[in-house]
Formats: structure tokens, sequence, C-alpha cells
């Protein structure tokens, strides 16, 4: 069983311009409005491989009454805990060539009462078998320590965890004594906590890392690099992938479907080198499409021959 875990959903505006002019007037085009948030959009990527998830987390206001009721007319199951306040909006800018600029909403907050609800919502769900995407980031009121916290109690049930996080909330979570099963950090996230942040990073660094997360205690590692590629580190081997030659309409969505891929190929007991392939696909798949997506399971079974695995050195 998968869950997965949205503390801080959204309502995502993407859109199109020729250049991002600052200070100046932008036009954009092609604007696309969704419900999102990282572990959402990994529930609906994996139903779109065809599987099935359970989506948790907190939902505000009369915009989360509406994307309970979108995730119902997509067949998604959800089990959230109301907040008071709106739903946060983001804003997605793509410019020629992909280049993203985010304008993110802080989001409503959150008391540590709700927090703690949520908590005892998931190990409710939690127990042997089920696989929880922790991803996103998490509102005002949620302490940073809340994926720490989550993993440690989640896994005392017996359940398996997947953490998709970036800055003080992946800090806290790979700082703490019990971690993830399954990480999957961009390269820029992972230069971050370990203090190299806007350096260039490459395989070899990546491989350093990943290397050091594991021997600390963490399970597999899987590192997306954008167009370099992405690199597994797990218990049966360690590949890279480069990334495949496809038309980028929007990289927005690419990380969340290779975290959906990577869920969905545990949940079916994939080995580690399927899994890791059926990730690179759907990252690939996602690009293709504007805004945050989903891939279609075809477009994303046609794409897996392309995917060139190598040993990592």
């Amino acid at each position: 069983m998968l869950i997965t875990v949205t503390l801080n959903p959204a309502l995502d505006k993407t859109a199109r311009l020729d250049a991002l002019r600052p200070r100046a007037l932008n036009r954009l085009r092609e604007v696309q409005r969704g419900f999102g948030g990282k572990g959402i959009n990994v529930s609906r990527t994996v139903a779109a491989l065809g599987g099935q998830s359970l989506a948790c987390g907190f939902a505000a206001g009369q915009s989360g009454r509406a994307l309970l009721a979108a995730l119902e007319g997509e067949g998604i199951r959800h089990d959230f805990v109301p907040l008071l306040g709106e739903m946060r909006e983001n804003l997605k800018l793509i410019e020629p060539g992909g280049a993203l600029t985010e304008l993110n909403e802080p989001g409503p907050a959150a008391a540590l009462a709700e927090v703690e609800a949520l908590a005892q919502k998931l190990e409710g769900h939690a127990g042997p078998g089920v696989l929880f995407v922790l991803a996103g980031s998490a509102g005002p009121g949620v302490p940073e320590g809340i994926y720490a916290a989550l993993t440690a109690r989640l896994k005392a049930k017996g359940a398996r965890v997947l953490l998709d996080a970036d800055g003080p909330l992946l800090a806290a979570a790979l700082d703490a004594p019990v971690r993830a099963d399954i990480l999957k950090p961009n390269i820029h996230e992972l230069a971050g906590y370990f203090g190299a942040p806007g350096q260039a990073a490459g395989l070899p660094q990546a491989a350093l890392w990943a290397r050091e997360l594991r021997r600390g205690g963490a399970g597999t590692v899987c590192v997306s690099m954008g167009p370099d590629g992405a690199a597994f580190f797990g218990k049966t081997g360690e590949w890279f992938a480069p990334a495949l030659p496809v038309a980028v309409r929007s990289a927005v969505g690419a990380g969340d479907a290779m975290a959906a891929a990577l869920a969905l190929g545990d949940e079916q007991d994939l080995a580690e080198e399927q899994a890791f392939r059926l990730a690179v696909a759907a990252a690939a798949a996602a690009c293709m499409l504007p805004g945050t997506a989903p891939p279609a399971r075809a477009a994303v079974d046609a794409l897996c021959p392309q995917v060139e695995l190598r040993p990592v050195p």
C-alpha cells in the first residue's frame, strides 16, 4: 500500500514567457492551473502508472475542500486533516530552454495539535507492507523535524518511508537516528545539506555524498541531476543514467514523477535496476508535458528501453 503525505498543498499556476525581466512588465502565455504539492503529484503519477495510493496531509478552507473533490474525481482516495485559512497559490514561470522560476506562498498555519492529529492518523494507517511518501514543504507552525519524527513513528509500526524534501526538513531527517528507507534528493538539495550550495557538483560528488548517507544509515539513495542525468545507490548496485534526449516542455513535475515511480517499483517488488529505469523514464516523460501533468504509462513504457544504465565508478 502506498500513502503520500502533503503537508502544504497548493493551487499551482504554471505559465510560459519569452524571457523573465525583473522590474518590468512580463506577459504570460499558456497559463495552466491545477492543485498540487509533491505528495499529491506523486499520487497522481502513481495512478497514471496504473497503481493506487492514499493521499494524506492538510487541507485548508474552501480551496482544500475543492482539492479533495478533485482527488475524488480522479479516483484517488484521501484522508486529510482540515486546517483554517486557505490553501497557498504558487506561480511557476518557464522560459525558453526550460529555465524555471518559482514564486511560492508560505501556506496556512497549522497548530501543534493539528500536526499531532495528522501524525496519529498516519500511524493508524502504518504497518508492514505500507510505504509512506513524505514529500515537499511544510507550512507555518509545522516543526522542521516533522519528517524526522514521522519517519521514526511510522517505521516503529513496521512501515517503510520514502523521503523527498529539502532545506531544514531534509537536514533534520538526515541527522535523525532513524533514517528513511528511500531518499530522493536532487543534486542541489544534497549540496545544500553537505555545505556546498552553489558549487558545481556532478556524478563524482553525488556518489561521494550518497555513499556517506548510506553509511550513516540511509537506505536507497536516488539523486536526480536534471540535464546531467540521475544516479542510484542501492543494496544490489549503483547505476548512473544519462538524461534522455526528449523535447522538454516543463521540468516542474519531473522529480515528483521519479519519486512516484520509485515508490511504485518498491511496492511492486521490482528489482532495484528495474525501479530506477522506470523512474528515469517517468521523469523524462513528465518533462515532455506542460505543468505538473502526470505522464501516461504508455509514454513511460516507450521510454524505458532507451534508458542507459552505467555502473557508477
